[in-house]
């Protein structure tokens, strides 16, 4: 059993829940890029050298919030994908998971500008934040391996080509987390299905990207259809059927 906490540690978690929970309102008024711990301070009614107690610049404030909000969104990916009862459907799992990120980006749009949209100027995300900012791609590409791993392929696979390489990171990150179960695949299919993977990936943010910031508007009536019709071609590219 944990010890229990100390009345002064469970006062710094609401403090520190308030400072956040001001902080991600403002994302959605104000920007990431105008995020202020002077503005966020007075909406906690704190002087701002007390707000320091707890993040001791702009920067750890805008740290915790994207490690928080890649975490809520990694969530609703990993309980969509595991929500699906028959494992043996992929496309199911691969449809609930993109309906999923759509349904956080859309109802938190601030964060997800934070997130996905422009880059804060001056400011650089730590290496603690890596981890939670590829849950998301970890459920769809281990989706794709089990795919693979029954048998799913893509309709052509063009010969090895010279960008091979461009997908090195990617394939050495697979690996280095086991996400794929040794699918049957050739020394050329591999690299083929990686690149179809993070097509996949960048190809459901982009879609989200043009929806929450208005660029859909006079092209597509229905954006949750528009979608689930993204998802259901890029599963297919990637041999994967509904």
């Amino acid at each position: 059993m944990s010890p229990a906490r100390t009345a002064r540690a469970l006062a710094r978690e609401t403090i520190t829940r308030e400072i956040l929970d001001s902080a991600r309102a403002r994302l959605g008024t104000d920007g990431a890029a105008a995020l202020s711990l002077r503005a966020v301070a007075r909406d906690v009614e704190m002087v701002s050298s007390a707000v320091y107690r707890y993040f001791p610049s702009r920067d750890a404030l805008l740290t915790a919030l994207l490690i928080e909000a890649y975490g809520e969104l990694g969530h609703a990916a990993e309980s969509a994908d595991a929500g699906v009862t028959d494992r043996s459907d992929t496309a199911a799992r691969w449809l609930a998971t993109f309906r999923a990120v759509r349904r956080w980006c859309v109802a938190h749009p601030g964060e997800f500008g934070l997130l996905y949209g422009t880059p804060v100027p001056g400011y650089a995300a730590p290496r603690d934040t890596v981890d939670p900012a590829t849950r998301v791609v970890r459920v769809l590409v281990r989706i794709v391996g089990d795919a693979y791993a029954a048998g799913a392929r893509p309709p052509v696979v063009p010969a090895a080509a010279a960008t091979t390489g461009t997908v090195a990171p990617a394939l050495a990150f697979i690996a280095e987390h086991g996400l794929m179960a040794e699918p049957d695949l050739s020394d050329d299919e591999l690299p083929e299905v990686v690149r179809r993977a993070l097509m996949a990936w960048t190809a459901l943010f982009g879609v989200l990207s043009f929806e929450l910031f208005g660029h859909l508007v006079g092209s597509v009536t229905d954006p949750e259809a528009w979608l689930d019709q993204v998802a259901l071609r890029l599963a297919a590219d990637l041999g994967i059927q509904a």
